[in-house]
């Protein structure tokens, strides 16, 4: 079975840049760090230290260079030393992604507020005039740089990608009050609503014709045809745990019924139904939600462990029903994500979290891609506040994972970080931007670890 991010790295290992690899330590032998007792001290180093990679591997790479003041919209593909390289398109996901994380900046970095106001209009028009089908309605997968259908993407649209642009636009309204974003944000979620969820089994058909009609998979056909890295006519963990995402994210600045009877349907798909024990996700099934073998992503397991605290979080304040059993299951099932995690996909000698395996057993993918480690630095650190009085185990593994980083994934010539790093220590490839890798798992992972240690350094413990 072909996954999204199998495709990703497949797309990696065949790039071919003509930088020069870094010379990087060979990580045969454990690497030996120091740990920090948790206190004021160390919460404010480690503070420090994020707000300073916050800035100098994501913002200062990405902003303002990667805006394109030709075509709209944000370029994706950079060398290693960031020069540019020739560009495969817009992709929803990209667009609205960079959006995304241009309008957090706005929201929580006031001192940059200037700077960044213009990138969030400049996302939210190019999602706006370009990327939304003015024609049939929803976002195009993605588009040639000047706008047209790509052979490359086709002109069907895909839940993933229209997700990331609603997740983009709720975003650039909270930064901007601009009218104009919500109504589409508002507008892409009706579309998405009338055209794709299944109210028989709940959840959402993913691959749509450009029209907005679900593609079925061919009955009792023994392959299975894929479209983008998704097996067309398949429901996925990776398309509904990011509707979830683009979903709460819009419920926090419309309240509407509809759309917060979804994130509640949404939530308990992703907790009760795609994640099993002992903390692995299926990551593919059929419409009527049986599983379909597959591996178990440990990247994923532990996004989905903040993805659903704060689903629940904003359903409560947008007055859902959220019951103290329903806390105590995200609470568990969370945690469960994580530990199992750790136990079967994390690296305890070097730090770092591998790609995939079974869910019990040794991984059978050892890659180690720049998304999963800072996923898993922010949910670390999430579960330590939680749980940091009764064990040390997620704050050491915070440390390490921060090591792993700071050792292996970054790019400390140049900056930023490379997208995949193999068992020896050594990256895949150079290659610093393509329309997968932006600035959002590192940006959002940063900042929210920046002010939650600066939240323990005041309080100088965990609750």
């Amino acid at each position: 079975m072909i996954t999204v991010h199998s495709v990703f790295i497949t797309v990696m290992l065949l790039w071919v840049v003509p930088a020069l690899h870094p010379q990087m330590p060979s990580p045969s032998k454990p690497d030996l760090i120091t740990y920090l007792p948790a206190g004021k001290s160390a919460y404010q180093h480690f503070a420090e230290e994020t707000e300073n990679m916050l800035h100098a591997d994501v913002l200062d790479v990405w902003y303002p260079r990667s805006i394109d003041n030709i075509h709209g919209g944000f370029n994706a593909d950079f060398a290693r030393d960031w020069t540019p390289l020739p560009s495969n398109g817009k992709f929803s996901v990209f667009q609205g992604r960079m959006t995304w994380v241009a309008a957090q900046v706005v929201l929580r970095r006031p001192a940059l507020r200037q700077q960044y106001l213009p990138y969030v209009r400049h996302g939210a028009d190019y999602l706006a005039n370009v990327m939304w089908d003015k024609q049939d309605g929803g976002f195009f997968w993605g588009l040639a740089d000047d706008g047209s259908i790509s052979p490359a993407f086709t002109d069907h649209k895909h839940l993933y990608g229209i997700s990331f642009c609603i997740y983009g636009l709720a975003a650039a309204y909270q930064a901007t009050g601009d009218a104009r974003d919500l109504e589409l944000a508002q507008r892409a979620f009706r579309w998405t609503d009338d055209h794709a969820h299944d109210a028989k089994n709940g959840g959402y058909f993913e691959w749509l014709t450009r029209n907005g009609t679900p593609l079925q998979a061919e009955p009792y056909a023994a392959t299975v045809a894929t479209a983008g890295g998704f097996p067309v006519g398949y429901k996925s963990m990776n398309t509904h745990i990011h509707l979830l995402e683009s979903f709460t994210e819009l419920l926090r600045v419309w309240p509407d019924p509809v759309l917060r009877s979804r994130v509640a349907e949404l939530q308990h798909l992703v907790r009760d139904v795609i994640t099993v024990e002992p903390g692995a996700m299926n990551l593919y099934f059929t419409n009527a939600w049986q599983a379909v073998p597959e591996n178990d992503s440990y990247g994923h397991d532990v996004e989905v462990t903040y993805l659903t605290n704060e689903a629940e979080e904003v359903l409560a304040h947008a007055g859902a029903s959220v019951s103290p059993a329903d806390r105590d299951r995200t609470e568990k099932v969370g945690r469960m994500l994580m530990d199992h995690a750790l136990a079967y996909g994390w690296d305890s000698t070097h730090g770092g979290l591998y790609h995939s395996g079974p869910f019990i057993g040794s991984p059978n993918d050892f890659l180690k891609e720049w998304w999963v480690q800072m996923e898993s630095l922010n949910t670390l650190l999430l579960l330590h506040e939680r749980y940091g009085r009764t064990t040390d185990v997620y704050w050491k593994a915070f440390q390490l994972q921060w090591h792993w980083i700071q050792q292996y994934q970054l790019d400390h010539q140049f900056r930023g970080e490379y997208a995949l790093i193999k068992p020896d220590g050594t990256p895949v490839s150079t290659q610093k931007g393509q329309m997968w890798k932006g600035a959002y798992h590192e940006a959002r992972a940063l900042m929210n670890v920046n002010e939650r240690l600066q939240h323990l350094a005041a309080g100088s413990a965990p609750n």
